[in-house]
């Protein structure tokens, strides 16, 4: 039996109590409906500044009337230590998920960024501190490789940040470090490679490639692709973040106080995965499989290829993911050619 199928039997035999923070976002939604399904009671906090109501709606009517009686809602913010302090009282296990995320937006507004990014990854890691919790397990980026050529990327190379966005998630690192050292509270940072999947919001000036394109070529309009289309990233399907975050979360003392990559370990180029999500629209769409991109600029702020070394996850925590980027996006594109 794997590691995630153990903890999963696990914590249905012994539920603890969680906070989600950014619970109303892409991420935090789907960790809430994952809580809820294994029987676990769950406290969440959202501000709605880049979270949404009808998130927590779908996760409600997905759980049922039983599971969802073991939530909890502070609609709230991070940058506010009292309302930390609150979320955190009487909680055994946290995912702080609630950022500004988006290289593009903290190049338009730094001060923003880092008042989220880390004005209120500081308060999270106080209220936590002072709480007592079991763990604490925080979104932390692979923006914070920077301009390192090294592929696959690993934990202890780093280069320069290239964006503000990446300035504050690697100071959150520091930070993460700074309390296990000072204070002996210990955590877990989980460096996300583009993840995707249901419930990743497809509009506005900084939604990502991916939902992005499924609205453009769901709807008949133009997909743009930024560069030439030979930019390549670690594309990382929702359900293989989610076993990360929870296996951290009972992260033995050996694996504690340590930053993991999360993703699958594959690069995939935009070239190619326009030709993928063309693909899946296809099955649902058939006029989208004549469908062509319009290339323009390089975008600021962006890398050029990435790519994890998952090997210490693996190792340390039993992280074992499940879903390649053909077998995210056939289950991404259902939901979206459903949603849409």
């Amino acid at each position: 039996m794997t590691a995630w199928n153990t903890l999963r039997n696990d914590m249905q035999a012994a539920p603890s109590r969680w906070l989600v923070t950014g619970v109303a976002g892409f991420i935090g939604s789907n960790l809430l409906e994952n809580l809820l399904l294994l029987g676990q009671t769950v406290v969440g906090l959202d501000n709605f500044l880049t979270g949404y109501q009808k998130n927590l709606d779908m996760v409600r009517d997905l759980v049922g009337p039983e599971a969802w009686s073991r939530f909890s809602f502070i609609e709230g913010d991070i940058r506010d230590l009292e309302t930390c302090r609150t979320a955190c009282q009487n909680v055994d296990h946290v995912l702080h998920e609630a950022a500004l995320g988006s290289v593009p937006r903290s190049i338009d507004d730094p001060l923003l960024s880092n008042s989220c990014n880390i004005d209120g990854f500081l308060n999270m890691l106080l209220a936590a501190r002072d709480a007592g919790v079991k763990s604490f397990v925080y979104a932390a980026s692979s923006s914070t490789y920077g301009d390192s050529p090294e592929l696959p990327k690993v934990e202890d190379k780093i280069g320069h940040p290239l964006s503000p966005y990446a300035v504050t998630k690697y100071v959150d690192e520091l930070y993460a470090d700074v309390f296990a050292r000072c204070y002996g509270f210990t955590s877990v940072g989980l460096r996300y490679f583009n993840v995707f999947g249901q419930r990743q919001d497809p509009y506005g000036a900084y939604a990502a490639v991916i939902p992005q394109w499924f609205a453009s070529l769901i709807k008949g309009e133009t997909v743009y692709v930024n560069g030439d289309g030979e930019t390549s990233r670690d594309f990382c399907y929702i359900d293989n973040v989610v076993q990360a975050n929870l296996l951290a979360s009972f992260a033995p003392e050996e694996g504690r106080n340590k930053i993991y990559n999360v993703a699958f370990g594959q690069r995939t180029t935009l070239n190619e995965l326009f030709a993928l999500i063309r693909e899946e629209v296809a099955r649902h769409k058939p006029e989208a499989a004549g469908a062509t991109p319009v290339h323009r600029d390089f975008r600021a702020g962006d890398v050029r290829h990435s790519l994890a070394d998952i090997t210490r996850a693996r190792t340390l925590l039993g992280y074992d993911p499940q879903y390649d980027v053909r077998q995210g996006l056939r289950l991404a594109g259902d939901w979206y050619a459903a949603n849409l």
